[in-house]
């Protein structure tokens, strides 16, 4: 199981429509998880098992940008 985190950047396995980028920002962790598009600002929710079904790896952690 990958470990993530609030305000970690992490790659889904598709692109985001408007082909800027594969990275997300995770903004909200719950229940459900709201990610961020790096390309374009969007935010897209998904319910947690959906998340990490679509989620490819962790790029980023939040721990290492402070």
């Amino acid at each position: 199981m990958v470990k993530y985190d609030l305000n970690d950047i992490v790659q889904m396995k598709k692109d985001h429509p408007c082909r800027k980028s594969k990275e997300w920002r995770i903004i909200r962790m719950g229940a459900d998880i709201k990610i961020k598009c790096l390309g374009c600002g969007a935010a897209v929710m998904f319910p947690r098992s959906e998340f990490e079904r679509k989620m490819k790896k962790v790029l980023v952690h939040q721990e290492e940008e402070e």
